[in-house]
């Protein structure tokens, strides 16, 4: 019988004690960067504080089921609590549920555009056979009849004239290098920018391995140098004594993108601060007081060569400076760009939406 079933409601009859702690563990664990021990103390303050636990289920069974349930795990060299792989699917599932909503998965992760082509999905329309399509877009049916209009039953045929095809959407496929900056600046005046910038990061890795497998996305984080980080390293990321170092980050990128196969390319750029530091041979070039003309000209130079290469750049500023935002617009020019000048809590809004607005478009 088709219908709905009512049942009694039941205030948190949906998650036990541990779902609840759980979520705020993951929580605190990407703030304090994977430190098992202090998100575990941070807890333990909660708890005393906003009495998190009951009298029947405690801290200390929530720490046993976190490792009975492999969740958390002691490293055999020291002995400390460390989080396992489970851990971090978990974290990055729960960053994509927060910021991009529950999203279902589809059992192909092409991107859909407005071209027609060899695709994976069909669509009303049909046409003639033409010379390269395959045996699998072919409509039997109507081909069938075709040839039976044609040529009759008696003398049954089937010529290449007869066969219609099935229209299908063309799908594209995009690789994305997702930059993340790391500069001291992510931390400075009591604002935590690198903790949204992460949750983004692992939210956006854990939207393309589970519904677009065939992209990909490399993750580059960038300081006073640049380099690659696997997406299993993202709950530990932590910013440095660094500076901005945007030529490194962005030279990295394009030198990842060009090993890339597909007509899509793109760089995701999150970054609070403006350049100021170059890399001159062994040396460090750095001005960390205002917008140094030769850091920003070789920021520029980059900028166009990306757009030369058909690489673009979208920018998330995560900072409203208005100076820093002129520069910003001045770089956007150049690459022929995107910027999206974002609070924290907006971040992951924008990422998801220009994410799917670029999935749609084809590059020639």
């Amino acid at each position: 019988m088709i219908g709905t079933r009512f049942t009694k409601f039941i205030p948190g009859g949906n998650n036990t004690s541990f779902e609840n702690l759980l979520k705020i563990f993951m929580q605190l664990l990407t703030i304090t960067s994977g430190d098992v021990s202090e998100a575990l103390n941070w807890m333990n303050q909660l708890d005393q504080q906003y009495k998190l636990t009951d009298g029947n289920y405690g801290m200390g069974d929530f720490i046993q089921e976190l490792k009975d349930k492999n969740y958390i795990e002691e490293n055999e060299e020291n002995g400390t609590l460390i989080i396992t792989k489970k851990s971090e699917q978990s974290i990055r599932r729960q960053s994509l549920e927060e910021i991009f909503g529950k999203l279902k998965k589809t059992p192909r992760g092409n991107h859909r555009t407005s071209f027609t082509g060899t695709g994976d999905e069909q669509t009303s329309e049909k046409r003639e056979f033409l010379f390269g399509d395959s045996f699998e877009q072919i409509d039997m049916t109507d081909s069938i009849k075709n040839a039976q209009i044609n040529h009759g039953i008696e003398e049954f045929m089937l010529t290449e004239n007869d066969l219609e095809v099935e229209e299908r959407d063309l799908k594209a496929t995009t690789s994305t290098v997702l930059m993340i900056d790391i500069s001291h600046s992510m931390i400075l005046y009591g604002e935590d920018r690198i903790t949204p910038a992460k949750k983004v990061a692992m939210a956006l890795s854990e939207l393309i391995t589970t519904k677009y497998p065939k992209d990909t996305l490399d993750i580059i984080v960038f300081g006073n140098d640049a380099w690659p980080i696997e997406i299993k390293d993202l709950p530990y990321l932590q910013v440095g004594p660094y500076h901005t170092n945007t030529v490194a980050g962005i030279d990295l990128a394009m030198d990842i993108l060009r090993r890339r196969k597909t007509s899509n390319k793109q760089i995701f750029m999150i970054t609070d601060g403006k350049p100021t530091c170059l890399k001159e041979g062994a040396k460090y070039y750095k001005n960390s007081y205002g917008l140094d003309r030769k850091i920003l000209n070789k920021t520029l130079d980059q900028a166009a060569k990306c757009r030369r290469l058909g690489i673009s750049i979208t920018t998330f500023m995560i900072a409203r400076d208005p100076y820093l935002q002129q520069f910003v617009r001045e770089f956007t020019k150049t690459n022929n760009g995107r910027a999206f000048y974002s609070s924290l809590s907006g971040l992951g809004d924008y990422i998801f939406e220009d994410y799917i607005r670029n999935r749609r478009r084809r590059v020639k």
